[in-house]
């Protein structure tokens, strides 16, 4: 298989997944390039997670109990899912449709937030932001719960507007007050989950009390309410279709697919008056919008298939978040095989690199890009990184190793070496300077480490060592 091909499938699993090794990219690239498309597109097979072990020795990772077990049960299904965009798209609503731990303090609301985008983050629009409007953490999140008739709440009707549907100039003030007027009786069902939570929450190991979805239609206001130049007796349902109608909703979620997939965007709040980085990517994903019926998944299968995604020039854009980045790491050293309470602490590193999930800053999610980089998070990741790639015995870097090894060329120069790490870590490439960095570290290395031509001669060491260098490059903190 051609360097440029593998290269183009390493870009595709970094994108649409967590990254891949190069046994995994050959087996892919042999069935094509869109057919693999098509493939991980399809969510109808069973992911292959595992969670017998998880629910039977840590209720606090599959319960809900503590922000923390949430996030190690999610890094969990991120590294051991068969299907890794379906986790990727999880976390693309999850920083669109931002919800935190932190003012819920209801972990179980917050996983089902998640398995709803698992199972619907690439059907319709309209059903997702449906769905999205009757789930209890986001009524919770943006009090709707407080949103009556006679006496609105605006909250949850302007970031539905602002940041979740058709961003800042497309709507009006008034069309906020209608907005929230419609979802007026949208609550959820035990609304004294305040004080339950205070006083009379369940004990160990069976999670908190939950709660759910309720319409109060006695609270709801039925009267006529003119929205985005419709008038009508609108409820809810009504306010999501005529939202999912607009052209500004297309290019909205356009944009957000191309920052998160493609290239990264301002924050959301620059959108008015920055112009997107690529227009004509923004055009054709809008135009597969309404050609699909809002279909996300066509929208994506558009922008794998498209040439704007497969261009050289978009590789290496996009700074992974904490996420991503520990997620791909233990997917290519495969330590973790089976569910293990040491995941705890590596998910505990997502907050320390700034990302800590179902717990976002604001509403806003987070800013990414550059943003996720400053001189104590960076030194935070390259440590991660480098660390989790010394030990010869973890399952993935032993395969990794004996491939490299078992190919003699493969280690005959650090050129060579550091060709094949590259390649199976996911087919990387990597800047000039970079590359001519490393190999003249292991150029160093090699002199005070001679490799003997014998069987199973070759020393390990170097191979690990050149696949610590790779971990600390730019490239690898990229995707």
């Amino acid at each position: 298989m051609s360097t440029e091909n593998l290269a183009l499938f390493g870009h595709l699993f970094r994108r649409a997944g967590f990254g891949a090794t190069k046994n995994e990219l050959e087996a892919f690239a042999s069935k094509g390039y869109d057919s693999t498309v098509d493939r991980l597109l399809d969510f109808s097979e069973p992911d292959g997670v595992q969670l017998d072990a998880l629910r039977r020795y840590h209720p606090d990772h599959s319960g809900g109990i503590g922000n923390a077990g949430i996030q190690a049960y999610w890094l969990h299904r991120m590294i051991h899912s068969r299907k890794p965009l379906q986790e990727k798209v999880a976390l693309f609503w999850h920083g669109v449709f931002a919800t935190g731990y932190s003012k819920l303090t209801q972990g179980r609301v917050l996983m089902d937030q998640i398995d709803m985008f698992r199972s619907l983050g690439i059907g319709s629009l309209n059903t997702l932001l449906l769905e999205l409007s009757r789930d209890p953490s986001m009524i919770v999140w943006l009090d709707n719960q407080d949103n009556h008739k006679g006496a609105i709440n605006e909250n949850f009707g302007r970031e539905l507007l602002e940041l979740f549907s058709m961003g800042v100039g497309n709507y009006s003030e008034d069309d906020i007050k209608e907005c929230a007027r419609a979802f007026t009786g949208w609550t959820v069902g035990n609304a004294e989950y305040l004080t339950l939570r205070a006083q009379n929450d369940s004990l160990w190991p069976y999670g908190r009390l939950n709660f759910h979805f309720e319409f109060d239609e006695h609270d709801h206001d039925n009267g006529d309410k003119t929205f985005l130049g419709e008038t009508g007796e609108f409820n809810g349902e009504n306010i999501v279709e005529i939202i999912c109608r607009q052209p500004a909703t297309a290019r909205f979620i356009s944009r957000h697919m191309y920052s998160f997939f493609v290239a990264d965007e301002p924050p959301v709040t620059a959108w008015p008056h920055t112009p997107p980085r690529d227009p004509e990517a923004i055009a054709a994903l809008s135009e597969a919008y309404f050609k699909s019926g809002h279909s996300i998944g066509e929208m994506l299968r558009v922008l794998f298939k498209s040439d704007f995604f497969k261009s050289e020039i978009v590789r290496y854009e996009k700074v992974k978040s904490p996420s991503e980045l520990v997620a791909g790491v233990l997917r290519l050293t495969g330590e973790l095989n089976e569910y293990s309470p040491k995941l705890q602490d590596d998910a505990n590193q997502l907050g320390v690199m700034g990302q800590t999930l179902v717990n976002p800053p604001s509403v806003e999610g987070w800013h990414t890009g550059t943003e996720w980089l400053d001189t104590g998070n960076l030194v935070e990741r390259i440590n991660f990184a480098t660390g989790k790639f010394t030990d010869i015995t973890k399952p993935g870097i032993k395969e990794i190793a004996d491939n490299i090894s078992s190919d003699g060329d493969s280690v005959a120069s650090p050129e060579q070496l550091l060709e094949s790490c590259l390649e199976q870590m996911g087919a990387i490439k990597l800047s000039d300077p970079t590359k001519t960095a490393l190999i003249e570290n292991a150029s160093n290395t090699a002199n005070t480490t001679p490799v003997s031509n014998g069987e199973d001669s070759v020393d390990m060491n170097r191979i690990v060592q050149m696949l610590q260098l790779v971990a600390s490059t730019p490239e690898f903190q990229r995707e």
